[in-house]
């Protein structure tokens, strides 16, 4: 190899080193610009899904009840931002001080068809809300089927109420366009003792589908200490009887279900959050429960793998932590304003908002990776003292 062609091998390989030192500049500075745009386009896309949803609370005022639309903002505070007439009355339980439905999901937002559901329970009816943002717009106004109605259960076409007096009863209805037909072959007396006292007590709390849609759940509190299934047939009909699961001194009251479908139940008696796998034929299987350590654990919700009970009687949320087996991990308590009944995480399980019926109120909380929550405000629900009722778009 002779001088030259060293040379000119020793002028490229420092070209291509300069050229590497210069790609390697221009990519650490495309880098630094690009992070702060990154970092802005995903604050915009924060921003953006917050202004999309919307809290709607339920006043239960026996005046004349009140759905009070608030938005949310990108921290999570809320904003009222209307007031609207359900059509009908609130009532209230005998016995009751805070929770004067006493019972879970009485509003409940219908995503598929952004349609929200209102109970009536002084009317014995059912409103039927459009949701248009934080927006609502009054579709239908229509008769319980029983007295009383407390909760709603939605799935696909199929909305489900829940009446707590004259015994108890389910009551079926197809969705139609933008209402409701009441099925009068879906109808479901649950046989609890009228007369028994206390009515908040002894009145059945709560009505969901199971995550797959194929059979009801209900339960009965002290009136029965059951939970009731009736699995649904091939024409949606409810069985003509329950497959009840007797859980004695317990008073199931609120529920919800796992990641994997599971049924997690409030236990008012032990104060306690109990887990079940529910099987195709109805029947329960226990897989254990954990104590809250606090008083009238009644309310349940759940975003993600993390479980919030509400503790009426301490001001408390209970925080769990569920495994994949079923198993609950206890994650320590938070404090509320007095009188802790339902609550509704956000859809992005950011933030969950708790209703406390002593004063209305609505108290707003962070929620962290780890199942924790931070309080970040509340807000005072006009009209609201001992009202239930609370969904999240």
């Amino acid at each position: 190899m002779n001088s030259s062609t060293r040379s000119t091998r020793s002028t490229r390989s420092k070209r291509t080193a300069r050229l590497a030192a210069v790609g390697a500049v221009m990519a650490a500075a495309t880098a630094l610009l690009a992070a702060p745009a990154q970092a802005a386009t995903a604050a915009h896309a924060t921003a953006a899904r917050a202004a999309d949803s919307a809290v709607f609370v339920q006043s239960n005022n026996v005046n004349g009840n009140t759905v009070v639309a608030y938005d949310r903002a990108a921290d999570g505070r809320l904003t009222q931002a209307g007031v609207y007439r359900t059509g009908g009355l609130g009532g209230v339980l005998a016995g009751s001080a805070v929770d004067h439905l006493a019972s879970e999901h009485s509003l409940t937002y219908d995503p598929a068809h952004h349609l929200l559901y209102a109970v009536n329970a002084g009317s014995n009816t059912v409103t039927v809300f459009q949701v248009c943002g934080d927006q609502l717009v009054r579709l239908q106004v229509i008769g319980s089927g029983g007295e009383f109605p407390v909760s709603i259960a939605v799935h696909g076409n199929l909305v489900y109420v829940l009446n707590a007096l004259d015994g108890g009863s389910i009551q079926g209805f197809e969705r139609t366009g933008r209402g409701l037909v009441r099925v009068a072959s879906w109808h479901r007396a649950l046989g609890l003792d009228p007369a028994a006292t206390p009515q908040f007590t002894h009145t059945p709390g709560q009505v969901s589908f199971t995550p797959d849609g194929s059979a009801l759940v209900v339960t009965t509190k002290a009136g029965a200490n059951s939970i009731d299934v009736f699995p649904l047939g091939r024409h949606q009909a409810p069985s003509a009887a329950p497959v009840t699961d007797v859980e004695a001194g317990t008073v199931p009251f609120g529920f919800t279900f796992d990641r994997a479908g599971r049924l997690v139940v409030t236990q008012a008696g032990p104060n306690a959050v109990a887990t079940f796998t529910v099987h195709r034929n109805g029947t329960l299987t226990p897989l254990g429960s954990v104590p809250t350590g606090q008083s009238a654990t009644c309310w349940i919700t759940r975003t993600g793998n993390h479980l919030y009970a509400s503790n009426a009687g301490s001001g408390t949320v209970s925080g769990f932590r569920s495994g994949p087996g079923g198993e609950l991990t206890a994650l320590g308590n938070t404090a509320t304003n007095a009188g802790t009944v339902d609550a509704a995480a956000s859809a992005d399980g950011r933030n969950l908002y708790v209703q406390t019926g002593a004063a209305g109120i609505v108290d707003e909380f962070r929620v962290h990776h780890n199942g924790s929550l931070t309080a970040i405000g509340s807000v005072t629900v006009p009209g609201a003292v001992g009202g239930e009722g609370i969904a999240t778009t």
